[in-house]
């Protein structure tokens, strides 16, 4: 991507844009069964962008019964491996060559700053396509050993029509990690986004149909919970769902397929999690850059967010001097000024709600200001047992905790009903495995903040999910079952067929 504008110049973009508002089903935008309608709003502006489709049930239905006819009929299922990667690395190509409108839409509708959109999100998103497109034709099914008299294939197949609903925190990086693998394996999907933040899911689709995406294989339905997810989580042609977001959705979607037809669930739910700093950590500075970034990043509106700092005595003076002056550099402000690394949260009712756990009691660091939707990136220092040291706020706020040993860390750090992510900064090696071996989290990260990349599943122990792996070639598991073909060659068949 280009050199960053500026923020006239993303402001005349936003002024441009044709913003998709209908639901997009069997290879066209369509309104929604019932007319109905929904307000997608600016979070930084409070500002009406335009009015959204609000699908509900029968378009839900709909949406199936084009997915389904898509997949029985092979028009993607039993392509050629090589021309589904072809038609998908043409979809991450249109994808790049629009990248600047899909980062200026995507600012627009989540409050994301257009920093992160242009130089992590957009660019991301397009390395996550091109790396499972370029995985279809590279992964192998097997042969069991058997004896003379007999050959045993374990074959992959596509698990067939899929539901994907998607957070609000990371729409377009989010439905890359699904879509990528669910249309890799040969499923026909349906992409429930989040309602507040629906634009590029249904650009995407559209930028997917001239990639040569046939119709019925790649589905958008905006609206709510209730009216497209529920109806999803129960719909008895539905043959698995992916689900990310919060933990007590995720409960929701388990208790839909029990009731239903037990399709297959996978959840990537909350997290709170741990950034341990041992007293022999080196570079505090860099220790600390990696601290705010963990904590700061996307405002704080991600699930593997380091929200809890748990720092040995020793060291913390030191390094929360080193954290202050980091977050100096973070300004918050329009997400269209490219300055800003701070925007706004992404609705009034989730700025509410983060707001709500600040001026609670515990003692306020740095920060603590918020209006109009913005909240300044905060530091508490807090009690283990304080709601802001075990909730998930998803917000801007890094809650510290102070610790006397190494034990006392690791016993800290998993004290929490979630395992999403961890980090731990130590120059001992030994230390560094055994912390990494001891917290119960699905990606723990040694001296570094961070989630892995493409080739590294990403997914989490205990309340933070379970099922299936988001990224690598893990996360094809959960769009394929497998098949075992058990064939015969004993001299008994020659005889029979004889």
């Amino acid at each position: 991507m280009s050199d960053l504008l500026t923020t006239e110049e993303y402001k005349a973009i936003a002024a441009d844009l044709t913003l998709p508002t209908q639901a997009f089903v069997d290879g066209s935008f369509r309104p929604a069964a019932s007319g109905a309608t929904f307000d997608t709003v600016n979070p930084a502006t409070g500002k009406v962008l335009t009015k959204v489709v609000a699908c509900g049930a029968e378009d839900v239905d709909l949406a199936v019964q084009k997915a389904r006819d898509a997949f029985e009929d092979g028009r993607w299922s039993r392509l050629h491996p090589g021309e589904r990667k072809a038609v998908l690395i043409r979809l991450a190509k249109l994808m790049k060559r629009n990248a600047r409108e899909l980062a200026v839409m995507e600012s627009l509708d989540s409050g994301k700053t257009i920093l992160d959109c242009e130089t992590v999100d957009v660019p991301e998103t397009i390395h996550c396509l091109t790396w499972h497109a370029e995985l279809i034709d590279k992964i192998y099914d097997q042969v069991s050993p058997a004896s003379d008299d007999h050959i045993a294939m374990v074959v992959r197949e596509p698990v067939g029509v899929v539901g994907l609903v998607l957070p609000w925190n990371f729409p377009l990086l989010m439905l890359a990690w699904k879509i990528g693998p669910a249309l890799a394996a040969g499923c026909s999907v349906i992409v429930k986004p989040a309602e507040e933040t629906s634009l590029t899911a249904l650009r995407v689709a559209e930028l997917a149909m001239e990639a040569g995406v046939p119709a019925g294989v790649f589905n958008v339905l905006p609206g709510t919970g209730p009216e497209v997810g529920e109806p999803l989580g129960r719909h008895m042609d539905v043959d698995a769902l992916s689900f990310t977001g919060s933990t007590e959705t995720g409960r929701r979607f388990l208790r839909y397929a029990a009731e239903s037809n037990l399709k297959e669930v996978t959840l990537e739910m909350g997290g709170k999690n741990p950034a341990v700093v041992l007293d022999d950590a080196e570079n505090l500075d860099r220790v600390a850059a990696h601290v705010v970034n963990g904590a700061f990043w996307n405002m704080g509106e991600n699930c593997s967010a380091s929200s809890r700092l748990i720092v040995q005595k020793g060291v913390k003076d030191a390094l929360m001097d080193r954290i202050k002056a980091h977050l100096r550099e973070w300004p918050m402000g329009d997400p269209l000024d490219p300055v800003n690394r701070v925007g706004a949260l992404v609705s009034r009712a989730h700025f509410d709600k983060v707001c709500s756990y600040l001026g609670k009691g515990p003692k306020v660091v740095m920060g603590g200001a918020a209006k109009d939707g913005f909240v300044e990136p905060t530091i508490l220092e807090v009690a283990a047992d304080a709601p802001q040291a075990r909730e998930e706020i998803f917000g801007p706020v890094l809650s510290v905790l102070t610790v006397d040993s190494f034990d006392e860390a690791i016993a800290m750090a998993n004290d929490t009903e979630y395992g999403l992510a961890a980090s731990i900064f130590t120059a001992n090696v030994k230390r560094a495995l055994r912390g990494a071996r001891a917290i119960r989290a699905g990606t723990v990260t040694v001296n570094s903040f961070g989630e892995g990349d493409s080739a590294t599943p990403f997914g989490g122990f205990k309340a933070s999910g379970f099922g299936g792996r988001d990224n690598g070639i893990h996360a094809h598991d959960q769009y394929t079952q497998l098949k075992t073909i058990w064939i015969d060659l004993s001299d008994d068949v020659d005889e029979a067929v004889d």
